[in-house]
């Protein structure tokens, strides 16, 4: 019976998915209140490895202090985001000022923001798989159905153009690309780019680009941003702080509206509005963009030869490479590896089983790959923020659990069918 006191809740919630932060996190919370010391890789978040922000950056929001107690603009601070268009404008991005730029609570807030501008019920959103779950997440919370364009692990998780435009329909608004990609780290050539920019324009889609990991790059991997691609055409651009300049708790994140302003100008009016609502942005954290875009570059050499993020991606790809159990497109950039289970270990496998029993067994936290609303259950994601030394131990237990899997698989053997005379 159900007690009549209960609080009813959104149906539609039932629809969404956040395991990053779902029933492993909260599963991994309970063992810790029992004493157990977990290594938790389910989330990028780099101040829990260590890292800090920039003193630049930190600088810039002691200084002005003093100036932080009112709200700023519903878009951000005019500073920053007269900053933000200068450097937008530096990448060739075009019809971009600081009227077209809006700062938010993260990238997370200005994506939900964004789609609640555009979709009407049952407006449909082409998203890839994987997606960073998020993005499904917003698009069915605003009543829109996400619709996915598959990131083909035989392809290096690269989408295939036509694919993509089979899946187009009278009610598809926005096509969302996540480059660097999340979970799989796949960066998009110029090529492929222009074939996606060509189909949003055939079919009068708006483009939304997740860039927030831009300049994570490894081993050659070149960014090629979207927004200049699509020229006149209508674009969203996200990024922010929290990955590129390891400040997630600042909670600052932006949007670039480009494309022709006869084309955006509603649509600018209607972010303007949901913008103002929620009042604004978090404003301490403002006074870091100008300092964090227009000052020195503190990523890069944490992404090349014998910098840390380098060198745990490397522990992790040779760690899949002698194991018999993983296979592993190398990532090109972002903070994530996305391994595939393979084998007699990948043998009727559940990943979320899978990540229970590391996390029982072994005290490793890791998301299970259909948390990325992939058709897939033979993935796991782990982030790359880690010491070299520690990834290379954690795969170690990994191996361990994929083993014991493996070696109970190679038990189980099929019955042969009796013959026909018994």
């Amino acid at each position: 019976m159900i007690d009549p006191k209960q609080l009813y809740v959104r149906e539609r919630l039932s629809e969404v998915r956040y395991e990053i932060r779902g029933e492993l996190a909260r599963r991994a919370r309970a063992l810790e209140m029992e004493g157990r010391t977990l290594i938790k890789l389910n989330i990028g978040n780099p101040g829990r490895f260590g890292f800090r922000a920039p003193s630049h950056l930190q600088h810039a929001i002691t200084d002005n202090i003093d100036d932080t107690d009112p709200y700023s603009h519903q878009q951000g601070l005019p500073e920053a985001r007269e900053a933000l268009a200068e450097v937008y404008r530096q990448r060739r991005t075009p019809h971009v000022d600081g009227d077209r730029i809006f700062v938010g609570n993260g990238v997370s807030e200005l994506i939900d923001l964004c789609l609640r501008a555009l979709l009407n019920p049952g407006d449909e959103v082409l998203i890839p798989s994987p997606d960073y779950p998020l993005w499904s997440a917003a698009t069915i919370l605003n009543d829109g159905r996400p619709v996915y364009y598959r990131c083909d692990p035989d392809n290096d998780f690269l989408p295939d153009p036509s694919e993509i435009e089979t899946l187009v329909s009278s009610r598809t608004r926005a096509l969302v690309l996540i480059n660097p990609n999340n979970p799989a780290g796949a960066v998009y050539p110029r090529e492929l780019l222009e074939r996606i920019v060509a189909i949003a324009v055939k079919h009068d889609l708006l483009l939304m680009v997740d860039e927030i990991y831009d300049q994570v790059l490894y081993d050659g991997a070149e960014f090629v941003p979207l927004a200049p691609l699509a020229g006149d055409h209508p674009c969203i651009t996200f990024s922010g702080l929290s990955k590129v300049h390891r400040a997630c708790g600042w909670r600052v994140g932006w949007a670039i509206l480009s494309g022709q302003a006869s084309r955006v100008t509603e649509y600018q009016h209607a972010m303007d509005l949901l913008s103002a609502l929620r009042l604004c942005a978090n404003v301490p954290g403002q006074y870091a963009i100008k300092a964090a875009v227009c000052g020195p570059d503190t990523i890069t050499p944490l992404c090349t030869p014998g910098g840390r993020l380098y060198e745990t991606r490397r522990a992790v790809i040779e760690c899949c490479d002698t194991s018999p159990h993983l296979q592993l497109s190398a990532p090109g950039g972002a903070l994530y590896a996305f391994p595939r289970v393979v084998g007699a270990a990948a043998q009727g496998m559940d990943d979320h089983e899978f990540a229970l029993e590391l996390m029982e067994t072994e005290g490793v936290l890791v998301v299970p790959g259909s948390s990325f609303n992939v058709p897939f259950r033979d993935h796991f994601r782990v982030t790359l923020l880690p010491e070299a030394e520690v990834i290379r131990d954690v795969f170690a237990r990994i191996d361990r659990v994929l083993a014991r899997r493996a070696a109970h698989t190679s038990k189980v053997v099929p019955l042969k069918p009796r013959s026909a005379t018994g």
